[in-house]
């Protein structure tokens, strides 16, 4: 199976449109475009990559959709589209002839609204994914765990994809009630997860491998290696962390899983899950 990173992104900076990019963020409050992640990819035996949208447009959305089909590297693209408008159907419409577009996903964690997912507008146009053949990827902080599962049960029929392990409060190392709401999450089996945004759940300058093994075992043990998948989260990875490392952080904590799981891990749930 090819190596996929399941979870990267891509932007030209403008403060204005990444205002969730703070001042102690100096390391990424610059642009990153496909040549400043491929030379890690191919250092990492990573023969590929999914682009996963960082700010709610449209616009933005349209220009993933156009590095990836200029970069054969990039595989596929989780994108923004405005769900809790009736205009979305048309939208999706539109869009249908994009073949890179895999996913979608909406900042659920920045919604003012902890129980945004439950609205009906949101679940209507979350309805018109599955049609489309379209993951949803959920984004979200640990506390929202509940209000997802009750989300994820009005959805049977569609994929979803948990980014970052649900977020959980890493540095404080807390475990409970994170990991009884991701066992109850994994019992859905339409749901995936991605190992990826960890680094930045822990402490940037000081974190270690053993901060995070508890936390990687809790999701193996849930999902199972088939609904795992890597991901990076770069570049809001360099924040705490080289790619390199966290490359190597996670082979070594999945190393004790056969060959054919880590296989899966590092590539072959993402290309189910996105049908890459």
């Amino acid at each position: 199976m090819e190596a996929i990173d399941a979870h990267q992104h891509f932007w030209k900076y403008r403060p204005e449109q990444y205002a969730w990019i703070g001042e102690h963020m100096q390391a990424i409050r610059r642009d990153f475009l496909p040549n400043d992640l491929e030379g890690s990819l191919r250092a990492a035996g990573i023969g590929g990559a999914v682009s996963v949208q960082a700010r709610q447009s449209l616009e933005e959305t349209i220009r993933l959709l156009d590095l990836a089909e200029g970069h054969g590297f990039l595989r596929g693209v989780v994108g923004w589209v405005p769900l809790t408008e009736p205009a979305v159907s048309g939208v999706l419409d539109k869009l249908a002839g994009r073949a890179k577009l895999k996913g979608v996903r909406h900042i659920l964690h920045d919604e003012p609204d902890d129980s945004y997912m439950l609205r009906p507008d949101f679940n209507a146009g979350v309805r018109l994914l599955a049609r489309c053949h379209l993951t949803y990827d959920i984004l979200i902080f640990e506390r929202h765990l509940p209000q997802t599962l009750r989300f994820v049960d009005q959805h049977p029929n569609q994929v979803f994809v948990l980014d970052h392990i649900a977020k959980p409060r890493i540095a404080a190392q807390v475990f409970s009630p994170w990991r009884e709401n991701m066992a109850a999450l994994a019992r859905r089996e339409n749901v995936y997860c991605k190992l990826s945004g960890m680094v930045t759940e822990a402490r940037w300058e000081s974190w270690t491998p053993r901060d995070l093994q508890p936390y990687f075992e809790t999701a193996i043990e849930a999902f199972g290696p088939r609904r795992l998948m890597f991901g990076s989260d770069w570049p809001v990875l360099l924040l705490g962390s080289s790619y390199g490392r966290w490359h190597a952080t996670v082979t070594e904590a999945i190393s004790g899983l056969s060959a054919s799981e880590r296989e899966w891990i590092m590539g072959g749930a993402a290309a189910e899950a996105y049908r890459l």
